[in-house]
C-alpha cells in the first residue's frame, strides 16, 4: 500500500470545468405570410458582440440558412473586428450609429435573405425583457421593454 506525504492526498485534485458558456436568450416571432420589420428579440449578456455572436448563431431556428453578414445598430458597442469566425464559417461584421430608433442586429445570409433582431440591452431587467420576448413568440409583435 503506498501512503501519500503527510498532508497531502493519494489522489491528485480533480481540474474544475469550466463554466458552461451562457445560453443566447432570443425569441423568434412566429413564422408568417405578413412582412414585419423585426422577426424577433435578443437579450444578449454583454456588449461584446464578437463573444455573444457564436451563441445567438447557435440558437437561430434549425431552418434559417447560415448567416454571412451581421450588422449591429446602436451606439452601445465598441468597434468590432472585419469578420469572426463562427463555427468554421466567416461571419462579416459591421456596426451603424446612424439609424433612428431602438438597437437592432441585422443578420444577412448571402443571397438568402435578412432577419432583424431588437436588441435588449443587456443590463434590462428580467421582469421586463422577458415580458417582451414572451409577446414576441406569442403575438410576433416585439414591443420594447
Amino acid at each position: 500500500m503506498t501512503t501519500a506525504p503527510e498532508g497531502r492526498s493519494p489522489h491528485p485534485r480533480p481540474t474544475p470545468h469550466p463554466a458552461p458558456p451562457p445560453v443566447a436568450r432570443l425569441a423568434i416571432a412566429p413564422h408568417s405570410e405578413v412582412t414585419r420589420r423585426l422577426d424577433g428579440v435578443w437579450w444578449p449578456h454583454s456588449t461584446d458582440l464578437v463573444a455573444e455572436l457564436p451563441e445567438l448563431l447557435a440558437a437561430l431556428p434549425f431552418d434559417w440558412p447560415r448567416i454571412t453578414h451581421a450588422t449591429v445598430n446602436g451606439s452601445g458597442w465598441p468597434a468590432l473586428p472585419g469578420h469572426i469566425l463562427v463555427a468554421g464559417h466567416v461571419v462579416r461584421l459591421r456596426r451603424t450609429t446612424n439609424r433612428p430608433g431602438p438597437d437592432t442586429l441585422c443578420l444577412v445570409s448571402a443571397g438568402v435573405g435578412r432577419w432583424d433582431l431588437l436588441i435588449l440591452p443587456p443590463g434590462t431587467p428580467e421582469p421586463d425583457a422577458v415580458r417582451t420576448m414572451a409577446e414576441t413568440a406569442r403575438t410576433g409583435t416585439p414591443t420594447p421593454a
